[in-house]
């Protein structure tokens, strides 16, 4: 019987390593804030519609359906190219106008235009202290390879580059727009 507990023992003792190397990929988070001259109403109303991404220089157009109601759609072109070019298509999914706030997801995954699985954002634009407003934008997501040993464009790495990259000139194009809080 104790020969019997010693040998399970040990089968069990030898699979852990197997077992941990065998989970999959963790979710990624990137939040990005800045903080802008402009009067927080002013700033939701241009980055608060969700069928309107044109405040991001990335998005030369997009169409979408149902406005700011959850479950609205949209697709955003990244390119001249229309629906032939890169495209994200989104879904909105929470929308507070009071909160000045917003969730979304991709709901049609393409590694090619943005290295990433699962992804959800949620922008929020705050009052600041002292005058102003803060931006924040928020997103979380699983790199663009599901299984171990990604190639080096669909790692945890290359994903939260892409995401962080993409936030980031949207953050700057509000500060260009609005000014930054000093």
């Amino acid at each position: 019987m104790k020969r019997r507990h010693f040998l399970m023992t040990a089968a069990a003792v030898t699979a852990m390593p197997a077992v941990a190397l065998a989970h999959g990929p963790s979710r990624q988070k990137v939040t990005m804030t800045t903080e802008l001259a402009a009067d927080p109403a002013e700033v939701w109303a241009a980055v608060g519609d969700f069928q309107d991404m044109s405040w991001h220089p990335a998005v030369v157009s997009s169409t979408g359906e149902n406005g700011n109601e959850i479950d609205a759609t949209r697709d955003l072109y990244l390119s001249d190219q229309g629906a032939d070019g890169p495209t994200l298509k989104e879904v909105l999914y929470k929308f507070s106008d009071e909160k000045m706030s917003y969730s979304y997801r991709i709901r049609e995954d393409d590694v090619a235009v943005l290295p990433v699985t699962n992804y959800s954002s949620h922008v929020t634009v705050k009052p600041r202290d002292g005058g102003g407003s803060i931006f924040e934008w928020r997103g979380a997501f699983y790199r663009g390879y599901p299984n171990n040993e990604p190639p080096e464009d669909l790692n945890d790495e290359a994903a939260l580059a892409a995401v962080t990259a993409v936030y980031q000139l949207g953050l700057d194009a509000l500060v260009e727009r609005f000014g930054a809080a000093s």
